[in-house]
Order: structure tokens, then C-alpha cells, then sequence
């Protein structure tokens, strides 16, 4: 089996610029005399840029070389609404194409899965577009409890007959097929130890992850989990919401770590985060920024070769007040399909860029 991918979206437009800080370009204190992270508060990662220092708990995971910075990723001709922009990258389509079915299923055309407890993603957020499509079985939950209060209550179908009617007997089929992932599942959870270190639970992020641990420790031979972390457009008096919000991202990612390495599975999970879109380069006149374009996501797991990757977009050649995208999200999909369950892949782009953050 190969590795667990944990997608973190980051909903709103995360703004890149102050989450991996181009400290040392005059532009950026220049273009964000009010935002702008000061020198003082970027833990250095090279002598061009830096972390925001609310992201101080991923240090451990930056100096031990399993986190990976890919810088400036997007997509051609962008679109700055939070809802397609979204959906270009759960579906990993181009800006002008529209697509129904997400990008891991797509990632598993044609593929085997692993053979386990009827379940090939499990979703703890609303949005499941990115497993989307009948090549993956996917469950929607948001949290543990009431997941498996729902599994006790499932009705057995078996004795249910369909009176000769093939689509009835379809329906029941497939819901016979649904409660038994569902109960398959369910004797999983209930048999998974709670993680060695707890998740805060002020923010639904923590418990998603608690949730996504036990899941990942238990064995459930699903193939990716998804969890969200929400708030990031950030349009007017950015700085202590996003500070907030980086602090929660970095201090549930750095729990996360502790506790699958403690269980002895960071070597089999890859988490990625993502966002629909960075913002404009330019603070605003409500001390915030607009939607933008490019920005970094975060790569993390045993098998992750840690560094930056990828060019930072340069502040001075711009497109509209935005920064040019230096790699398409499209080439992060397929490093992480080949990466994680050895499918290729080139999602409808040419010439895929080679990102060597995987082992």
C-alpha cells in the first residue's frame, strides 16, 4: 500500500506573502507598509526568505528535513473567484475547462485499490470535491461521534427484496455495500487508541486532525483523508487573524507529526496543504489584501525531501497587481500521485515541471 495523503485546505486565499516572507526584498516592506511582516518576526529559512513566527512549531519538522515549501504555485490565466478558483484545483482543470470529477479519483482511473473495510476516502469537512468520482468510495463525516452513533443506527438491507425491480435492486445493493463500509469503519475507530498527544479543540481543525490520527493508526487502508481550516480571506485588519490562524495551522501540523511518528506512521502519510488562491501583492486601504494568485503550500511526511522548492515569484514583474505563478498546481498533483500511490499522471498539462520534494 502506499502513502496516506492528508489534504488540508486552507479556505479563503491564504496570503502567501506573509506566511512564506520575501523579508529581504525592499518591495515587499515597500508594497505592505501596514501588513508586512517585520524582519524581527520571520524566522529566516535562507537569506531571502522566512517564516512568519507563528509557524515556529514546524521548525522541528523544517530542521529535521521533512517539510518541504513549494513556492509560488498556481495556474495560467486566474481566476480570483473563491468558488471556481476552488474548484480549478479540486479538479485539477484548466482555468477555461470545467470538470465534475476531483483529482485523486482522477488520479486512480484504471488503478487497484486497497482491499479493506469498503472506504478509499474519508473526508472530515464539507468539501469533497477532490475525491470526488466512481473510481474512489468516499465517506463524508465531521466528527467521530456522531459518525458512529449513524453507523450503530444503519439498517441491514438484506432481507429487503426488490420485487423483481433491477433498479431497486441496484439501490438496495449499493446500500448494503454503503452500510458495511460504514459498520467496517466504525470497528476500526472504536479499536484505534486516542493520539499520544492532544489536539486543541478551540478550532475544528484540531478535532478533524484527532479524527484523521485515528483513522491513519488504526490501518483503515484508505488512500487519502481530508480536513480544512477555514477564515483565510482576509480582506480588512489582516494581522492578528492571520497570525491566529497560522499559530492553529503550525501548532495541530506540529501535534500531528508527534503523534505519527509516535504510532510509527510519518513515514507512510504525506500532508498538503492548499489554498484557492494567494492574495494581491498591495495591502489594501482596510489594512488587508485582495484575492490574488500564487502561493506556497506546505508538504510534510517521513518521506518528504524538506526545503524550499520552486521559485519565489519576483514583486517586481507582476501581472495586474499579481504575482506570476512559478509552478502549476497541476505538477504538484502529479509529483504527489506518483509520489504517494505510483500513478502517472500529467492532468492535462505537456510538460509537467520535475519537483523533487519526494523520495
Amino acid at each position: 500500500m502506499g502513502r496516506i495523503l492528508l489534504l488540508i485546505e486552507l479556505k479563503g486565499g491564504n496570503d502567501g506573502l506573509n506566511t512564506v516572507i520575501p523579508y529581504a526584498d525592499p518591495k515587499y516592506h515597500e508594497l505592505r507598509p501596514g501588513i508586512g511582516v517585520a524582519r524581527d518576526h520571520t524566522i529566516q529559512l535562507d537569506e531571502k526568505v522566512g517564516l512568519h513566527n507563528k509557524l515556529e512549531p514546524l521548525m522541528d519538522s523544517w530542521r529535521a528535513g521533512d517539510l518541504a515549501i513549494v513556492q509560488g504555485v498556481g495556474y495560467p490565466y486566474p481566476n480570483r473567484s473563491h468558488f471556481r478558483s476552488i474548484e480549478i484545483w479540486d479538479t485539477a482543470s484548466a482555468s477555461n475547462q470545467t470538470l465534475s470529477e476531483g483529482w485523486i479519483a482522477q488520479a486512480f482511473k484504471g488503478a487497484a485499490l486497497p482491499k479493506g473495510v469498503g472506504v478509499d476516502s474519508i473526508v472530515v469537512d464539507t468539501n469533497a470535491l477532490p475525491s470526488t468520482g466512481p473510481e474512489l468510495r468516499t465517506i463524508v463525516m465531521q466528527d467521530a461521534e456522531n459518525f458512529l452513533r449513524q453507523a450503530t443506527a444503519l439498517k441491514d438491507t438484506g432481507g429487503m427484496k426488490d420485487g423483481g425491480n433491477p433498479a431497486l435492486r441496484h439501490l438496495l445493493a449499493v446500500r448494503q455495500e454503503i452500510n458495511g463500509a460504514a459498520k467496517g469503519l466504525a470497528d476500526k475507530l472504536r479499536a484505534a487508541a486516542a493520539p499520544a498527544e492532544a489536539y486543541p479543540q478551540e478550532v475544528l481543525l484540531g478535532r478533524q486532525l484527532d479524527l484523521a490520527t485515528r483513522v491513519i493508526t488504526a490501518g483503515v487502508p484508505v488512500v487519502t483523508v481530508k480536513a480544512a481550516l477555514g477564515g483565510f480571506d482576509t480582506h480588512a485588519n489582516q494581522v492578528q487573524p492571520h497570525e491566529r490562524l497560522l499559530a492553529f495551522l503550525a501548532t495541530n501540523l506540529a501535534i500531528l507529526r508527534k503523534n505519527l511518528m509516535a504510532a510509527n506512521r510519518w513515514n507512510d502519510v504525506l500532508v498538503m496543504t492548499y489554498s484557492e488562491f494567494g492574495r494581491r501583492v498591495r495591502q489594501n486601504a482596510s489594512g488587508g489584501t485582495d484575492h490574488g494568485t500564487a502561493a506556497p503550500l506546505f508538504v510534510m511526511g517521513g518521506g518528504v525531501k524538506g526545503g524550499l522548492h520552486g521559485a519565489y515569484p519576483s514583486l517586481t514583474d507582476l501581472t495586474d497587481g499579481d504575482l506570476k505563478h512559478t509552478v502549476d498546481f497541476r505538477s504538484v498533483f502529479a509529483t504527489v500521485a506518483q509520489g504517494c500511490w505510483g500513478q502517472q499522471r500529467d492532468f492535462g498539462v505537456r510538460q509537467l515541471q520535475r519537483l523533487g520534494f519526494l523520495s
